[in-house]
């Protein structure tokens, strides 16, 4: 959740993002015609994540194969269900699919990278007549068996859906990955936000852009403050709006105001 995955931007990137720190390594390529996965394109990630842990509570053998209308997905993920909306959907999971990753997060030396794209393939179905029968989708191993362990699940807000910025979207996974169970809160140095989101921006508009983030205490669920520290520089600092809201139990995969991640 706290990669830099995604474009952060609505925009089309075609600009690898290339990170590393310590032995983390990650490197995101997208082809011309569509561009890079967008933090917006997650949400149907989010979904299938959401599908995987359902299926797997309620004792059915969860797979990696799902079969779905493009309905479900958008009412899931919060977004219209117009013409537009459905082709937008196609062109998410065109994106989801042509974008290619490689990273060594859990692999068992930096040097062995587990490439892969975050759909392996997905067609539409019809009968014979033509009329469509939904979507058909399969997510690679890699996401798949991160959705199993728990110990990598989270709750997110459904209010996450409605937010409209790529770079609050990204943050929020962020916070909530090391604000969970932390009642102290965590802080983290804008540098060090600037590398870890794969922004193009530079570091003085994403400065800029975080504080707005912050006056405007759009994140559902934390407060946000500014650390300033005129020798180490700003930090970002986060505290919990109610500290019991951490990891869900299980057999909530479908249940509100939290979603599996």
């Amino acid at each position: 959740m706290a990669y830099p995955f995604f474009s952060l931007a609505k925009s089309k990137r075609l600009v690898p993002i290339d990170f590393k720190a310590g032995p983390i390594v990650i490197r995101v390529e997208a082809v011309p015609e569509h561009g890079l996965a967008t933090i917006w394109d997650a949400d149907v990630l989010i979904w299938a994540a959401s599908q995987i842990v359902e299926a797997r509570d309620i004792g059915l053998q969860p797979s990696r194969l799902m079969a779905t209308t493009p309905y479900q997905i958008l009412s899931f993920i919060g977004r219209g269900v117009s013409a537009r909306d459905y082709d937008r959907l196609k062109a998410a999971l065109d994106r989801l699919q042509s974008t290619t990753v490689a990273t060594s997060i859990r692999q068992p030396t930096e040097r062995r990278m587990h490439r892969f794209s975050w759909i392996n393939e997905w067609k539409e179905k019809a009968d014979a007549h033509g009329r469509p029968l939904g979507l058909e989708l399969i997510v690679p191993d890699w996401f798949y068996a991160a959705v199993l362990d728990d110990a990598l699940v989270l709750t997110i807000d459904r209010a996450y859906f409605r937010l409209t910025g790529g770079l609050e979207r990204w943050l929020y996974r962020l916070v909530r990955k090391h604000g969970g169970r932390q009642a102290k809160g965590w802080s983290f140095d804008f540098g060090h936000l600037h590398a870890k989101s794969g922004s193009l921006s530079p570091l003085k508009h994403f400065a800029y852009d975080l504080r707005d983030i912050v006056r405007r205490q759009s994140l559902p669920g934390y407060h946000l403050s500014i650390e300033r520290d005129v020798a180490r520089g700003d930090r970002l600092a986060f505290v919990p709006a109610n500290p019991h809201f951490g990891v869900a139990p299980r057999r909530d995969a479908s249940r509100r105001p939290g979603e599996k991640l």
